[in-house]
């Protein structure tokens, strides 16, 4: 099974959530750190790093002495990252998305791909906990690429994206937000975990991560994190949504303190492990129940 944690919104408890969850489950469990901006899973599970690899990203080279300048290149890229000026040829790596379709359409053979570098991928394992976890090049805004290198363990284990995995529970950190790098890391997975806050900008935020979820069709819960500050507004958008609230975790000054000093909640407060043993159960259940109706359909 592959578990995507997010959250609409950045501070949400997210990552407290996803390792937390982890450390609970134990042994066969993976976690997988794609919030590749602000990786922080590792303050709390401290691994011991075991591998470390650099992650490049395939982009343009030119042949000019092939290219006979006739534009094809340049028009396939919506995103401009080739332009053509008379006899010279301009690539802008940095807005590349690594398609491919400019050496595609390149009727000379005259492009080629080199790689850029994006970060690092770093692997290591912490009490038969498996980790892996990217850290994205600073000034770098292509993120996805990355992202999706992190998770290849999860795919190379599983074959092509969409099989059950069988064997380890996987788990993903996935970045906030709705944008192209959340995608990257929920689509394909069997459950998506919502965390969210009982406060509006949590509201907010938590309606814009429900429609991405519908729109990719992945089962989904919610935790609700801060639950007793603000109001009811989050619960009721949820009964609406027959989304279902799987966790509720309070206000507490020593969840706090425990979380300021980069510790997990269930090592030191142990009454919150059968809490999150009971969330993992939730998310199974509801994910075995859909898998079958989509089977059936």
């Amino acid at each position: 099974m592959i578990i995507s944690v997010a959250s609409g919104k950045g501070g949400t408890g997210k990552t407290t959530v996803a390792t937390n969850l982890a450390f609970s489950i134990g042994a066969d469990v993976r976690i997988m750190d794609c919030d590749v901006e602000e990786p922080n899973a590792h303050l709390f599970l401290k691994p011991e790093i075991e591998e470390k690899s650099i992650v490049f990203t395939p982009v343009p080279e030119i042949d000019e002495e092939k290219c006979t300048f006739c534009k094809k290149c340049a028009e396939i890229c919506r995103f401009r990252a080739i332009a053509v000026m008379d006899q010279i040829v301009l690539t802008f790596p940095e807005l590349c998305h690594s398609c491919g379709g400019c050496v595609a359409v390149c009727p000379e053979d005259a492009i080629s791909e080199i790689g850029r570098e994006l970060g690092i991928m770093e692997k290591g394992r912490v009490n038969g906990i498996d980790f892996a976890h990217g850290k994205l090049r600073i000034g770098e805004a292509m993120s996805p690429p990355l992202i999706r290198k992190v998770r290849s363990s999860v795919e190379s284990d599983k074959g092509q994206l969409g099989e059950k995995n069988v064997g380890k529970i996987n788990i993903i950190d996935a970045p906030p937000g709705t944008s192209c790098p959340v995608i990257a890391a929920m689509k394909g997975t069997d459950f998506v975990l919502m965390v969210t806050e009982p406060t509006p900008f949590g509201l907010h935020d938590l309606k814009l991560a429900v429609e991405a979820v519908k729109l990719l069709g992945i089962p989904a819960g919610l935790v609700i994190n801060r639950a007793d500050i603000g109001d009811d507004t989050v619960k009721e958008y949820a009964r609406k949504e027959k989304l279902p609230v799987l966790m509720e975790i309070p206000f507490d000054r020593k969840i706090a303190e425990v979380y300021s000093k980069g510790e997990l909640i269930v090592e030191k407060m142990p009454e919150w492990k059968d809490k999150f043993r009971d969330l993992y159960r939730q998310i199974n259940e509801i994910g075995s129940v859909k898998s079958a109706s989509h089977k059936e359909k």
